[in-house]
């Protein structure tokens, strides 16, 4: 984000409460401020976020539909009626697909499983969905990570004998003219549905497939405690769980905590082949696993097939039993992601220069661009840097020809005919702060193909014809809640001041222990004023955008990175004093791991 100054708000902690906290819990009292900031000021309430122990998870059978789920799933098995897992091509929909496909071959089931081409199908059930139900005879349909918008589709399998099971994680739509609140299935499993006492509402996907799966393994167990061998898979299971909670950036608290932290254990001792490739081929194995390694290096490579087309290249290598298998699939999704990349570069160059079009914030308040030919693939990436770059929402789109213009799976819009063009443009959005992307998009509802997702972010499909009109759209709705301003820039919010003497080797292995890091459990931002320049900044990166520093405090030297400031060297002439706002962390650098300062924010003086 450019040219305004973001605020930075100190949380406020109560001193006695730090004293207790790191007394009882034997932290250092950086890392009990930190706990306290987050809002885990009793010291046994901070004992369960810090162990985050599987005990921490609920019983499956509290999620809505549950029951008629795994009583229909038990008796498909014991009869090896066909079951087709229904995924989507997205992290969270291929480890949810893998996990039920390899629980559903380990207790005999007949399993075959579907994941839709993002280019040629689109998103979640279709004509494509019948297609394969029809070709597997499948009796009984599970959709993972989708479906609970899939009106028609689910109608039509129903009218064919075939019991769908919905497990989902996304917010029911607006309600179908036709088939009303939700779509005919069998069971939809979501924890989101009107009315769920579930106690946790905010899993992803893949959990949510995780909770099917634990709810059969009691099914099949007859009992609350599962057999030893449906255990152990659970408990391998929930690495991939990890992976998609971290991906798909769910809330970092609650069970979603519990399966990211337990799970990072388990991917890191795991003897699946799939996962192990994957783990040599990113250069991640024989050390700890962080939540870093699961956003920015495993989940990637697990995406880039979907995101180019067919996500069946991920599904395989986490299906594979080969180890010879997996370690080339592994290496063909690594060069998938290198390719992603290019193509990624290349659109967020050409929607940088759209985006010049709509500098003036307070008018355009939503950020829409789109280009002919951009990549469906890559959108959501760019659109995340774009909300970063220009701090408000955004939403890239890419157009391309299509035939019929018309999806035919009852999202949450109605394709307005008027005027079409004939060109469908696919893209996604993302939201800045706390604005609402969902409720901006239901605004433009009357002109869309298709659209939904959550507060945080959406899809949609519009002809593009009506792209102006959606973009008009979408802007008087931010203005109206915007009441004329311009969005705010985002508050850095700062756990602990620190000197320079607290920031040491043994203050981050403390602070490791909050980890892993997400939405709602953010990687901790300390303070340190009083610090100088030790050198002049240097300006890295192909494009100039990061600054290398080092800075020293008496005696005291320390190294800093600020990704993404390199247009800011200029604060730092003249400049006598400096204040960072910083997160530790380790550097490697061939061989050699240092303490380093990701640097967040900082002020010259």
């Amino acid at each position: 984000m450019r040219g305004r100054a973001r605020p930075w708000i100190r949380r406020e902690v109560d001193a006695r409460v730090v004293d207790e906290l790191a007394r009882k819990l034997a932290v250092s009292r950086v890392t009990a401020t930190v706990l306290a900031a987050r809002g885990h000021a009793e010291p046994a309430r901070a004992q369960t976020h810090l162990s985050a122990s599987p005990s921490g998870l609920h019983d499956p059978a509290a999620l809505p539909g549950m029951r008629a789920a795994v009583e229909r799933l038990a008796r498909a098995v014991r009869d090896r009626e066909p079951i087709l897992v229904h995924g989507d091509y997205d992290v969270d929909g291929v480890t949810g697909t893998a996990l039920l496909v390899r629980l559903l071959r380990l207790v005999g089931a007949n399993a075959h499983w579907h994941i839709p081409n993002r280019l040629v199908d689109g998103y979640s059930f279709g004509p494509h969905s019948i297609e394969k139900a029809r070709e597997t005879g499948a009796r009984v349909v599970i959709s993972v990570d989708n479906g609970t918008s899939a009106f028609d589709t689910i109608a039509e399998l129903a009218s064919l004998g075939v019991d769908v099971i919905v497990t989902d994680h996304h917010e029911p739509p607006l309600a179908h003219p036709v088939h009303g609140a939700l779509p005919p299935a069998l069971a939809i499993v979501n924890p989101k549905l009107a009315g769920s006492t579930y106690p946790w509402r905010e899993l992803c996907g893949g959990a949510v497939a995780f909770k099917l799966a634990w709810g059969l393994c009691q099914e099949l167990s007859g009992a609350q405690r599962v057999r030893p061998e449906l255990k152990a898979f659970l408990e391998d299971a929930m690495a991939l769980v990890a992976i998609a909670t971290v991906c798909d950036v769910v809330p970092m608290r609650d069970e979603n905590r519990v399966f990211a932290r337990q799970g990072l254990k388990f991917l890191g001792a795991t003897r699946h082949p799939g996962l192990r490739a994957l783990l040599d081929v990113v250069g991640v194995s024989g050390r700890p696993l962080t939540s870093d390694d699961l956003g920015f290096a495993i989940g990637p490579r697990i995406n880039a097939s979907g995101r180019l087309g067919s996500a069946s290249r991920a599904v395989e290598l986490l299906l594979a039993d080969d180890p010879a298998v997996a370690r080339k699939l592994a290496g063909e999704l690594d060069k998938l992601n290198a390719k992603r990349k290019e193509i990624e570069q290349e659109v967020l160059a050409q929607a940088r220069e759209k985006a010049r079009a709509f500098a003036d914030a307070r008018e355009w308040p939503v950020l829409v661009v789109d280009g002919i030919g951009w990549h469906p693939g890559v959108v959501g990436i760019v659109a995340a840097r774009l909300v970063e770059e220009h701090g408000r929402p955004a939403f890239v789109l890419g157009v391309e020809p299509s035939s019929s213009g018309v999806a035919a799976n009852g999202a949450s819009g109605s394709h307005a005919a008027a005027g079409a063009s004939g060109l469908v443009a696919k893209g996604s959005g993302r939201t800045w702060g706390a604005f609402d992307l969902l409720a901006c998009l239901r605004a433009g509802q009357p002109l869309l193909v298709r659209g939904g997702g959550h507060a945080q972010a959406v899809g949609l499909e519009v002809d593009s014809a009506h792209i102006p009109a959606l973009r008009d759209a979408l802007c008087a709705h931010a203005r109206e809640v915007l009441n004329g301003a311009a969005h705010a820039p985002s508050a850095l919010h700062v756990d602990c001041d620190v000197t320079a003497a607290h920031i040491d080797e043994p203050l981050l292995r403390d602070l490791e222990r909050l980890e892993p890091w997400g939405t709602g459990n953010e990687i901790p931002v300390l303070a340190s004023s009083q610090l100088e320049l030790a050198d002049e900044p240097r300006v890295l990166g192909a494009d100039q955008s990061h600054l290398s520093l080092k800075v020293r405090h008496g005696n005291r030297f320390l190294r800093a990175m600020a990704f993404g400031m390199g247009s800011r060297r200029e604060e730092f002439a003249g400049a006598r004093k400096l204040e960072l706002a910083f997160t530790p962390r380790w550097n490697t650098f061939r061989g050699n791991t240092s303490l380093e300062l990701l640097v967040h924010d900082f002020r010259a003086s």
